[in-house]
């Protein structure tokens, strides 16, 4: 990746297929990332529920939370600059 690097984490919960593949996409760019699961992080929950998300995965970047059609592979990468 260049640039300065980026704070990103991924939001998932269990047996989320979508997750494993932006969590793949991820790693494939060379994307540093940290990984909240909803089930074991109340917090986690609670910052989503703040931004009004409901459903995972979710992206946060430097403080920013993205989900839905947000979360397609040419949209993250536009969005971390790959």
């Amino acid at each position: 990746m260049t640039g300065t690097a980026r704070d990103v984490v991924v939001y998932t919960s269990p047996m989320c297929a979508p997750c494993e593949q932006l969590k793949r996409f991820l790693t494939q760019n060379g994307v540093v990332y940290r990984v909240r699961d909803l089930l074991m992080d109340e917090d986690a929950q609670d910052r989503l529920d703040e931004a009004r998300v409901r459903s995972t995965p979710a992206l946060e970047v430097d403080g920013h939370i993205y989900a839905g059609d947000a979360l397609s592979p040419e949209k993250v990468k536009a969005l971390l600059g790959l």
